[in-house]
């Protein structure tokens, strides 16, 4: 939602070092221009490609007035020994995951190449809180992907258009510190000791708060309730408590169950959101989470469904875009018909602002936009 916000003893999600791992791999995949990437996860995880050896394709690349990846082709004509192996199959490793990324959108081609790569094998099998930690920050960036694969206003699906837009996030970040205007984030644990006026505590799903990792034993699930008395006493005036009906959870969209910590919570101290179900308040109440989650399901069913995905007509055919004038009637392949009700330019780029019937009004570039102009 574009909000902006500061991390508190930590890194931002993007500038974390497997997040950044990862985003090397993918953007080297798809450029091979980019030395920052190059270097790396040339040898990451751990080829057995070293500093000297390093040096000796970037001096080759210099002296012959090559690019890197020229000399990484040609390996055998600049190295010698067991290295020109282990780079002919670094070089076969790159052109593949190339491939992919022309014939696969952007989760799919993300999610083979943090898998081929053995980034996602090394995270897997480091098993200390930190190495679980990364792996599923590395989860996080995969279920990101996916996401955005799966909104149906992104005209582009491809990997490339996934990382411009990842470019502008992490450009952000720059300028967040200057900005007082902001919402902090933090871990339970940093949180200790501190006091807010409004907290929010978001998450609050069997699994994930408390974590699956913590359920093997009573006394990690007490360490758990703990953490959770922690993050509710920082509170002073306001506390705020969230879940998710859906989650992406390793590339796969599932239904979550609220924590069993909700239960413990007297229902005359909760108000819930006229959102769900209409409900201002419950009655005290032991099976809060149980009736939090039964008012969520009629306000659901009450609602009025969304629109159904749109089915092309059987001669749906792509126009040719060059004379759309504002007032024209169009055909979308996901958004069905609509008009354009605005026409704008922005550099070599042409927009399309066009209010479709069932879906609303919505922005299309017409470079990547699939539309066919049908007679008024």
């Amino acid at each position: 939602m574009n909000i902006k916000y500061k991390v508190v003893g930590g890194l931002s999600f993007y500038q974390r070092k497997e997040i950044k791992d990862v985003l090397a791999y993918l953007r080297y995949s798809l450029n091979q221009q980019d030395e920052a990437s190059f270097r790396r996860i040339i040898n990451l995880p751990k080829r057995g490609i070293g500093d000297t050896t390093i040096d000796k394709i970037v001096v080759a690349a210099n002296d012959h007035t090559m690019s890197i990846w020229d000399v990484l082709q040609n390996a055998s004509s600049f190295l010698g020994g067991s290295a020109v192996g282990r780079i002919d199959d670094f070089v076969t490793k790159i052109k593949r995951f190339g491939v992919e990324i022309q014939n696969k959108d952007a989760y799919e081609a993300a999610a083979d190449i943090a898998k081929s790569s053995g980034l996602l094998k090394d995270l897997y099998e480091d098993k200390t809180v930190e190495g679980l930690s990364r792996y599923e920050n590395v989860q996080e960036l995969l279920n990101a992907i996916k996401e955005y694969v799966d909104d149906p206003e992104k005209e582009d699906k491809s990997l490339g258009a996934f990382l411009q837009e990842v470019s502008l996030l992490t450009g952000q970040d720059e300028d967040k510190d200057q900005d007082p205007d902001k919402v902090t984030l933090m871990t339970i644990h940093m949180a200790k000791g501190l006091e807010f006026k409004n907290v929010y505590i978001v998450g609050m799903e069997e699994d994930l708060f408390p974590s699956q990792l913590m359920l093997s034993s009573r006394s990690e699930l007490e360490e758990e309730r703990r953490l959770f008395y922690v993050a509710i006493t920082r509170a002073q005036k306001k506390l705020f408590l969230s879940y998710a009906l859906t989650r992406y959870r390793f590339g796969r969209l599932k239904n979550c169950e609220p924590s069993r910590f909700l239960d413990d919570i007297n229902g005359s101290y909760i108000k819930v959101s006229a959102k769900f179900g209409g409900m201002e308040s419950l009655a005290p109440n032991p099976n809060f989470a149980k009736s939090f989650v039964s008012g969520m399901k009629k306000s659901i069913s009450s609602q009025p469904p969304k629109a159904s995905a749109y089915k092309p007509s059987a001669d749906f055919a792509p126009s040719d875009t060059k004379g759309l004038k504002e007032g024209m009637k169009v055909e979308h392949p996901k958004f069905g018909f609509g008009m354009v009700t605005k026409m704008e330019e922005v550099g070599t780029e042409r927009k399309a602002k066009i209010n479709f019937t069932d879906f609303g009004e919505k922005t299309l570039l017409l470079s990547f936009a699939k539309l066919k102009i049908h007679e008024n």
